[in-house]
């Protein structure tokens, strides 16, 4: 783990200038004065990421703007996990600057460590003894019947690493290892919380109440589509628009994507309700409807609404961009906010192992 560092002001701004004050003139650590562990925020809200390297639009539009939301409403933990990452990653350089850039994007795009604890999972490894008592109380079919288990097993059929089998199990540590009891989800992925549930609920039933069923938070977060408008964006399809990238990049990503397949003609009518571009413009301006209405009434062509789509998300993510960049450059202020979100977990961690060895018979 890096030495801590001071991160004073130099993170204190998102991708629209969001926590820009944070700790200026203050001269403290933000581990000591964040509304983050303290009673300001009665609700524990847990979250983990994996470190796919830079970020991009569906990673935003679908995990990390409802991050930045849930930082004022929770005490907001935001993991990027990296021992779940290496049931499919196994370079190690590769390891290492993904996370880097990972916690680059997140920062830039608006975190606040002001406002929310953001740490490297395997910084705080006490996660890894806790996911062990849990195996112990896990049969082996409930992660036989994981759904992501049995994609894995399709996806990477070479590398069918013990870890895919019980990566559940250590998603229900890193949970509750912090006594969370929120996890923020969309309502399509509800579903694969409810395995945490039954392991905590199993613990609890044999050694006494010690976890909290951890419960899903519901987000509106959407499922976005790829540039090829049919399946989710991914790097692992290679159908993302790479939001902190050059802006020529970002044109021709967003120039690339499908639309409407049966819209043959300029003159054609369009149906926005199908067409990816046409979708992704309410999240970049109010006006999403009457642009939806030029392109049911053909005023508007494809190569139009693809061109403005791009300069929408060029200009929507300019300030991120700037900021990604700063931060990859002197990447000490990001390894000192890591350090200090370890820190600030540490006593939860270290208090929540007693208490779990005891009852347990370890001491």
């Amino acid at each position: 783990m890096p030495a801590a560092v001071s991160v004073g002001e130099g993170l204190a701004r998102g991708p629209e200038g969001v926590g820009r004050q944070a700790y200026r003139g203050r001269g403290v650590s933000p581990r000591l004065h964040s509304p983050a562990m303290t009673d300001q925020a009665p609700l524990r809200a847990f979250s983990g990421i994996q470190p796919s390297g830079i970020v991009h639009l569906g990673n935003d539009l679908g995990a990390i703007r409802n991050y930045v939301a849930l930082q004022d409403r929770y005490q907001a933990i935001y993991c990027i996990v990296d021992l779940h990452a290496l049931t499919s990653t196994h370079d190690p350089d590769a390891m290492r600057q993904r996370t880097r850039e990972m916690a680059a994007s997140l920062l830039a795009l608006g975190l606040d460590p002001a406002r929310c604890t953001l740490f490297v999972q395997s910084w705080r490894a006490e996660v890894t003894e806790l996911m062990w008592y849990f195996t112990t109380v896990t049969p082996v079919s409930w992660v036989e019947r994981t759904p992501t288990y049995k994609e894995k097993r399709e996806s990477q059929p070479d590398d069918i690493n013990h870890g895919l089998l019980t990566y559940p199990i250590l998603q229900a540590a890193d949970i509750v290892l912090y006594k969370a009891s929120l996890v923020p989800v969309g309502k399509d992925q509800a579903a694969h919380l409810e395995l945490s549930r039954e392991i905590v609920r199993a613990f609890n039933y044999r050694y006494g109440d010690t976890f909290p069923e951890p419960q899903a938070v519901h987000t509106e977060a959407p499922m976005v589509l790829g540039t090829d408008g049919v399946r989710k964006m991914s790097k692992s399809v290679g159908n993302t628009i790479e939001i902190l990238a050059e802006p020529d990049l970002i044109r021709r990503q967003v120039m690339s994507m499908v639309t409407d397949t049966q819209r043959i003609k300029r003159t054609d009518p369009g149906r926005p309700e199908v067409c990816n571009v046409c979708q992704l413009q309410r999240f970049f301006g109010p006006d999403f409807e009457e642009l939806w209405e030029g392109e049911r009434t053909a005023r508007t062509g494809c190569v139009d609404m693809k061109k403005l789509l791009a300069e929408r998300i060029v200009r929507h993510y300019a300030p991120a961009r700037e900021r990604y960049r700063e931060l990859m450059a002197d990447y000490r202020l990001v390894e000192g906010v890591l350090e200090e979100g370890a820190a600030r977990l540490r006593p939860i961690a270290e208090a929540t192992l007693d208490e779990v060895r005891t009852k347990i018979g370890l001491r």
